[in-house]
């Protein structure tokens, strides 16, 4: 087993930022003096049933420039965690920070004051105090952690998690590496918010010119091409709005690295390599490719599924994806792009240390189709690019029918702008940027539970959930509402509930629900796949059953940080 860690330049450069932070740039926080800031450490991996770990103030140097990270034990990202299925986990969480701060366990099931919710299953973790949180590890795979207090997620405080579990795992492997993906920007998350709040398309710099509009003309004629722009314009949107916030202010990082600073995994010839991929970022959806490589998945969200062999992933914001590669005898990059394509990052496998495998070039950015606006299935031209790369889910063709719960909704509120007048499921779509690029992406049809559930239990009712904002103002909800003008949502202990979401907006959208899983509807109810993000497509319905099995307070919630103030809900389960 290998965790790879920052490298002992990078740490050093830390050391030297903090040196250089604290002397010419001591005025910087002349008035923090009460504040304790310490220097990046290199990453660790941590194994036992006990753990100790500070949230703590720490000088970083991504970008050449010192800036204070919160994180967990000084590193960036925090330790790996390595628990073993069927044993109880201690862990005594110290705020070293002068504010509140929290640690919150994504997708493990576990009691619910202890999820690490602050105002909903704790009030946080007050500074200088400690709280010590222990459960039962129930499950095995690949998950993450990460802190539930406002913007602390962004500026560095997650880490990755490894469960081994009590039986063998159904394939084998020869190393063993975790690849965590996040964004790093040296703006304050309150600035990058502040600033969306202002022009929400601050960070985007792939808008349509003039000539792109000639270009439409050519192809569609001028009244096609007037039409067309007249229609974006009345709705206030934008078919390049991919992403919030993009690479004008992120860098992406590997393990914590930068694609300068080249993380790698080793490996010897032969050897079958496994790779924990895990976006542990704030905002970015990231698509995961190994050119010269097939990527076997073996697991998703920490559940095995039969393995599907594929080019190419696209890992929403929270989830996690295990693969298998089989490597020859060279150096392979390991690269992700943000889905509006305005940056990267890579690492490097490699039989030696001093291989730097070679970067590809970027792919063009997509704009976004009617179909991403919720008017139906693919375009024509789209349909027939896909063709090749597509499976269709024949069950859900024809939707299963339960009763269905009414849920406050608000149509013509101020946090609504688009309503989609025809969201269909498209598991088989692999999603604006990746459709027609020729190589095989893993899609949600793709995805099959090992595990049979023929026999799970049917629902007994079912919520509808629209994802809805409003883009221009930068206000994000669900039904219209906004989570600080909300009720919370009740399940009833013991029910088995389908939910479906409805994207009303054009942005690609990771939910997450605390405590329970959610079995995704494929159109394969034999072997339904078990997760703990779904992450939802612009104009889009998707469909998951959980089985509501644990009482008390939880979140549920866009995983997006900036979407999370209002496309949240409380979930109280009786």
């Amino acid at each position: 087993m290998n965790v790879n860690s920052i490298s002992r330049r990078g740490f050093m450069h830390s050391v030297a930022a903090a040196a250089l932070l604290f002397g010419s740039h001591r005025t910087l926080f002349a008035k923090e003096s009460k504040r304790r800031f310490g220097t990046r450490k290199p990453e660790e991996e941590l194994e036992g049933n006990e753990f100790h770990l500070t949230l703590e103030e720490t000088v970083v140097n991504i970008t050449g420039t010192p800036k204070i990270a919160t994180t967990i034990n000084g590193m960036l990202p925090g330790p790996t965690l390595r628990w073993r299925e069927g044993e109880e986990v201690t862990i005594h969480v110290t705020n070293n920070m002068p504010k509140s701060g929290s640690i919150h366990w994504h997708g493990i099931i576990l009691p619910f004051n202890m999820d690490g919710v602050p105002g909903i299953s704790y009030p946080g973790i007050a500074p200088g105090e400690t709280f010590t949180y222990r459960f039962k590890v129930r499950q095995s795979g690949t998950y993450w952690y990460h802190s539930h207090t406002p913007f602390h997620e962004q500026t560095g405080m997650h880490g990755s998690i490894i469960i081994e579990p009590k039986e063998k795992e159904p394939f084998e492997y020869d190393r063993d590496y975790v690849v965590s993906l996040s964004d790093w920007s040296d703006e304050k998350p309150e600035a990058i918010f502040r600033k969306l709040k202002i022009f929400s398309d601050y960070y985007n710099f792939n808008q349509r010119t003039i000539g792109d509009f000639f270009e439409e003309v050519k192809e569609k004629g001028f009244l096609k091409a007037f039409d067309d722009r007249k229609m974006w314009n009345r709705m206030r949107m934008s078919d390049r709005d991919l992403s919030d916030v993009t690479g004008y202010t992120y860098t992406y990082l590997l393990n914590g690295m930068t694609d300068a600073q080249d993380w790698r995994g080793l490996f010897k010839k032969g050897d079958r390599v496994r790779l924990r991929l895990i976006n542990e970022s704030a905002m970015t959806n990231f698509d995961v490719r190994i050119p010269g490589l097939k990527m076997e998945v073996v697991a998703a969200d920490g559940n095995y599924v039969k393995s599907v062999e594929v080019d190419e992933i696209r890992i929403g914001v929270a989830e996690t994806y295990d693969v298998i590669v089989k490597p020859d005898d060279r150096a392979y990059c390991i690269f992700a792009q943000s889905i509006e394509r305005s940056g990267f990052v890579g690492g490097t496998l490699a039989p030696d240390s001093a291989s730097k495998a070679e970067r590809p070039e970027m792919d063009a950015p997509q704009p976004l189709t009617m179909a991403d606006m919720g008017m139906g299935g693919y375009s024509p031209k789209v349909k027939k690019m896909n063709m090749a790369h597509m499976k269709m889910a024949p069950a859900m063709k024809e939707e299963p029918k339960y009763p269905i719960t009414p849920l406050p909704i608000k149509r013509n509120g101020p946090a609504v702008t688009m309503w989609a007048k025809d969201p269909r499921y498209r598991l088989d779509d692999p999603g604006v940027g990746l459709r027609g690029n020729g190589r095989k992406v893993l899609t949600y049809a793709d995805l099959k539970s090992l595990r049979s559930t023929a026999d799970d239990p049917k629902p007994d009712r079912e919520i509808v959930l629209h994802l809805t904002g409003n883009m221009e103002r930068y206000i994000w909800s669900i039904n219209g509402i906004t989570y600080d003008e909300s009720e919370p949502l009740r399940f009833n202990y013991g029910e088995r509930l389908r939910i479906t979401f409805v994207n009303d907006t054009m942005m690609n959208h990771p939910m997450h629900l605390h405590g329970m899983w959610s079995d995704l509807e494929t159109g394969d109810d034999a072997h339904l796949v078990r997760k703990h993000t779904l992450l939802v497509q612009p104009g889009s319905k998707l469909s998951c059953r959980v089985t509501v099995d644990a009482k008390g307070a939880w979140a549920f919630h866009c995983h997006l940080l900036y979407h999370m103030l209002g496309m949240f809900r409380k979930v109280e389960v009786v």
